[in-house]
């Protein structure tokens, strides 16, 4: 790792729509905040993309030498069917579904969201607050934006005059009165504008979820708990917002407004995350191409579904299919397996080194860290370690590697494939977790001496049935000049 902060770091920043260096407001150090999950179904894989993206860039940025303090919030109230201010909560609308309260609900599926992020090897955020623990931080950013006049009660519900801030739209290019009204919701009469946005809710009778506040028993509005819980954790001017391409409007836009009109600095660069399609199509239940997380993972290895993901760009759309897939999988095969090999080798490796190899190794790890440098382009990243790798292969094939030479090829993988890109998880395929190696090393040498003497003993059928009886289980059996060599 570096030991100071990279300065050469340069990302796309939504609002500027241009990549621009970055700069943080206090040296050495990052803040990060993420729109995280409604909790009140599983995660699918649109979650995967955005959370493994902004994953990504939290660790680059932790490779170039920089502290990140990484904030991802939990919505587990105010969030309407619709997205709109209308509708059902909807986590009321599954508790009731499901038969459960509201909070049972938030609980069920923040942990079955976390069991996905654990298996994708998502780091876990610094701090992760929900939406129901900072109810008293919401009210009083909406008193703030009501004594400046930039928000007004009405019927016990509190809206954003979008007209008092003429700078609403700045984010996503929106024109405020090129903005279609009444679209997505019925026009309330208690709205002095369609476009005004709700920052609290007057509870109906039927509403669960509810608390007191100067205007009534009710519940905050959606946006009002980004706004409200980013500045708290991360304080004035912080570095870095994330998100999905689709809250850059109206849900970030409505963020910005919300705490700039309230008299705050807020986030200084606005990175945003590409869509994720199936078969062209953009995922969604009514296409019938909904996927969740967990039943993609039925099918492929979590390490495959993140390879996939990081192979391309974060502000690319990504394409999910079978063949997709297929791809992936080869690929992060090739990888792991010469990361498993250069392992395996290490054992008995000579001393020494390989100069060639040596200057090789160094110039894929600056490729790799230059294409991260660039907007965290991860797609030239992985071409780098694809170029390692050949490398790496034709030495191996050669004869004998230094093991000096072979530690920093290792050193290679675990940091950029690893510690970067978050590849090479324990149970992922790449290797055996360290403290299984031994045994199943000692396992391997007796099949492999079994084998040996079915062959001596021209009993080729049971010798080729125990190869391919180690093919299904993913290990690779080679016959060289040297002996029988395995690897996953």
């Amino acid at each position: 790792m570096t030991q100071q902060p990279d300065p050469n770091i340069h990302l796309y920043d939504t609002m500027q729509r241009r990549k621009v260096p970055f700069v943080p407001t206090t040296p050495g150090h990052v803040g990060m905040y993420l729109c995280g999950p409604t909790v009140y179904s599983d995660a699918h894989l649109g979650h995967a993309k955005k959370e493994v993206a902004f994953d990504v860039i939290r660790r680059a940025l932790m490779h170039f030498g920089y502290r990140v303090r990484y904030v991802a919030n939990i919505t587990d109230v105010g969030h309407l069917l619709g997205d709109a201010d209308e509708g059902e909560d909807k986590l009321q609308a599954r508790a009731r579904l499901e038969q459960l309260e509201p909070m049972e609900v938030a609980d069920k599926y923040f942990w079955s969201f976390f069991k996905d992020m654990d298996a994708l090897n998502v780091l876990r955020p610094s701090i992760n607050p929900r939406a129901t623990g900072h109810i008293q931080e919401q009210i009083k950013l909406i008193e703030e934006l009501i004594a400046r006049g930039h928000a007004y009660e009405s019927a016990g519900s509190v809206y954003f005059d979008v007209r008092s801030w003429p700078d609403y739209g700045k984010l996503s290019g929106r024109k405020l009165d090129d903005q279609e009204e009444g679209v997505r919701e019925a026009v309330r009469e208690e709205k002095r504008d369609p476009r005004d946005f709700a920052l609290w809710k007057k509870a109906e009778p039927e509403h669960l979820m509810r608390w007191d506040s100067p205007w009534s028993v009710g519940f905050p509005g959606w946006h009002i708990e980004c706004s409200a819980m980013s500045l708290k954790y991360l304080g004035e001017g912080f570095d870095i917002h994330g998100g999905g391409l689709d809250l850059q409007f109206p849900h970030h836009e409505a963020e910005i407004a919300q705490a700039e009109a309230a008299g705050h600095h807020f986030a200084r660069y606005w990175m945003h995350n590409n869509m994720l399609t199936i078969g062209g199509e953009k995922m969604s239940k009514s296409k019938g191409n909904f996927t969740t997380i967990q039943d993609i993972l039925q099918k492929h290895e979590p390490m495959v579904v993140r390879f996939l993901l990081v192979s391309s760009h974060y502000r690319s759309v990504t394409e999910m299919n079978e063949e997709a897939f297929a791809s992936a999988q080869g690929g992060y095969r090739r990888l792991s397996e010469t990361l498993h090999e250069v392992e395996r080798r290490l054992k008995d490796a000579p001393a020494g080194s390989d100069a060639a190899l040596d200057a090789k190794i160094a110039a894929r790890v600056q490729e790799f860290e230059d294409a991260m440098r660039d907007d965290f382009n991860t797609p030239k990243a992985v071409a780098a370690l694809f170029g390692l790798t050949a490398e790496v292969n034709t030495a191996l094939n050669a004869g004998p590697v230094g093991r000096d030479t072979l530690e920093r090829a290792q050193a290679a993988y675990r940091t950029l494939g690893g510690d970067v890109l978050g590849l090479f998880a324990e149970g992922s395929g790449a290797a055996p977790a360290q403290d299984d190696a031994p045994v199943v090393n000692a396992l391997m040498e007796l099949v492999l001496k079994a084998r040996q003497n079915y062959r001596l003993q021209k009993q080729y059928a049971e010798a080729d049935e125990l190869r391919d009886t180690l093919t299904r289980a993913g290990i690779t059996v080679e016959d060289t000049k040297d002996g029988p060599r395995w690897k996953r």
